[in-house]
C-alpha cells in the first residue's frame, strides 16, 4: 500500500510539471548569460528530501507548492519556450520544402528525382535553412545515382556553380566553401569559377579573412590559380590597403606563372605608387611592358608618380604628355582628372606610408618637383604644396 501511494504522488509530480519534458520541443540551447547565475545556483544548493506529504501535494523539485511561483521552474520554462519559438523561426520556405519532399519521396520511391526538380530547388533557396536542404538532399541523390543508376561521378560543373551562387545570395558562406573540397560527400566537383563566386563576395563585403579562406581552399585542393583570380585578389588588397596580403600573393602568382590582366597591374602598381614603393612599382611595370603595349590612365600615371619619388620631374612630364598622346576620347579627358589628383592628394597619401625620419626629405623633393612637372606640362592645374613639408601637411 505505501508503495501504490508513493507511486501515485509521484505520478501527480510529474503531471504538475508535465510542461518541462515534453518530447516535442527541440534540444535545450546553452542557457543565456542571465540564466547561467540561476542555473549555478540551483546545481550548488543542497538537495531537499521531499517527505511523503510534500510529494502528496504536489511540491516541485525545489520545494514549492502548486500555488507558489518557483522562479528556476518559470525560467526553466521560459526558456524552453524560447528555444521552441526560434526553432519555429528558423523553418525552411514553403517552396524549397516542397521540392525538397518531392525529391526525398522520389529517392524512397527509388526513382529519379527529374533534373528540374533539382534547379527549382535552387531558385527557391531564399534562406539558409533552405540551403540546409539543399545540401541534405545532394548526398543522398549522389548515393542514388551511384546505386541505382551506376553514375559514379560528380554533378555537372553549371549546377555546381549555381549552388555557390544560391549559397552566397543567401550568406551561407560556410555551405559555399564545402564545394570547394575535394572528394565531398555532395558530389560537388572544385572549380575555379565557384572560387571566383566566393571572391567576389569577398570583394563587396571587404572581408580580407574569407579572401585568405578561399585561397587556401583553392591549394588545398590543387585548383589552377588564373589571371582572374589575381585579378580579384589584388583588388581586394588593395582596397583593403593591405600591402603585405598583396605582397605574398603576388610571389604566388608569379610562381605559378600566372599571366596578369591589365586591370591585375593597375591596381599592383597604383598600389605601390601609393606607398612610395618604387622596386615593386618598377617590377610591375617591367612585367606588364612584356605583354602589353599602351598604358592605361592607372599604369601611367602610378609611372609618372615613380619618376617623382626618384627626383626626375621632367621624365615625369614626359611620360604624362606620352600617356596623353596615346589615349583617345574620354580617356584624354581623364588625364587632367588623375594629375589633379596627383598634385593635391597623392602627396599626403604616400607621405603617410614613409619612415617618420625620411617624411621631411621626400617633401621637400615634391614641393620642389611637382610644380616644375605640372609646369612643363602646361596644363591647367591648381598646385597648393605650402603645407606639405610642415608637420600637420604631412599628418592630413
Amino acid at each position: 500500500m505505501q508503495v501504490a501511494a508513493r507511486s501515485r504522488g509521484l505520478a501527480t509530480v510529474f503531471r504538475t510539471h508535465c510542461f518541462l519534458i515534453s518530447t516535442r520541443l527541440p534540444a535545450v540551447e546553452p542557457p543565456a548569460s542571465d540564466a547561467v547565475h540561476n542555473l549555478r545556483h540551483y546545481t550548488n544548493c543542497p538537495r531537499q528530501k521531499l517527505s511523503d506529504s510534500e510529494v502528496g501535494n504536489g511540491r516541485c523539485i525545489h520545494g514549492q507548492s502548486p500555488r507558489e511561483k518557483c522562479s528556476l521552474c518559470c525560467m526553466m520554462a521560459v526558456r524552453l519556450y524560447s528555444t521552441e519559438a526560434s526553432g519555429l523561426e528558423a523553418s525552411p520556405t514553403d517552396a524549397a520544402k516542397g521540392v525538397y519532399d518531392k525529391m526525398s519521396e522520389s529517392i524512397k520511391a527509388r526513382t529519379c528525382p527529374p533534373n528540374a526538380l533539382m534547379w527549382s530547388l535552387i531558385e527557391n533557396c531564399k534562406k539558409k535553412e533552405d540551403i540546409k536542404l539543399l545540401f541534405t538532399i545532394l548526398p543522398e541523390l549522389r548515393i542514388f545515382r551511384l546505386s541505382n543508376l551506376h553514375i559514379p561521378s560528380n554533378f555537372n560543373n553549371n549546377l555546381c556553380l549555381e549552388i555557390t551562387k544560391a549559397c552566397i545570395r543567401v550568406g551561407a558562406i560556410d555551405y559555399a566553401k564545402k564545394g570547394l573540397i575535394k572528394h565531398n560527400i555532395y558530389g560537388l566537383s572544385p572549380s575555379i569559377p565557384s572560387a571566383h563566386q566566393i571572391l567576389l563576395h569577398a570583394k563587396e563585403q571587404n572581408d580580407t579573412k574569407l579572401m585568405v579562406d578561399i585561397m587556401k581552399l583553392i591549394k588545398r585542393n590543387d585548383l589552377p590559380l588564373q589571371p582572374g583570380t589575381a585579378d580579384i585578389v589584388f583588388s581586394i588588397c588593395h582596397i583593403a590597403d593591405d600591402w603585405n596580403l598583396l605582397s605574398k600573393y603576388m610571389k604566388r602568382f608569379l610562381r605559378a606563372g600566372v599571366k596578369f590582366r591589365q586591370t591585375t597591374f593597375d591596381s599592383w602598381m597604383e598600389f605601390a605608387a601609393k606607398r612610395g614603393d618604387t622596386k615593386s612599382l618598377w617590377e610591375a611595370e617591367k612585367l606588364r611592358s612584356e605583354s602589353k603595349r599602351k598604358h592605361t590612365l592607372a599604369s601611367g600615371f602610378a609611372c609618372a608618380k615613380g619618376l617623382l619619388l626618384e627626383h626626375k620631374p621632367d621624365d615625369s612630364a614626359n611620360a604624362i604628355q606620352h600617356l596623353n598622346q596615346e589615349l583617345t576620347g574620354d580617356k584624354r579627358a581623364g588625364v587632367i582628372i588623375e594629375l589633379q589628383k596627383l598634385v593635391s592628394e597623392w602627396p599626403q597619401e604616400v607621405l603617410k606610408y614613409q619612415k617618420e625620419e625620411d617624411r621631411k626629405a621626400l617633401a621637400a623633393v615634391l614641393k620642389s618637383d611637382i610644380p616644375k612637372m605640372v609646369s612643363r606640362l602646361g596644363m591647367d592645374v591648381s598646385v597648393n604644396l605650402e603645407n606639405l613639408d610642415k608637420e600637420e601637411g604631412m599628418r592630413s
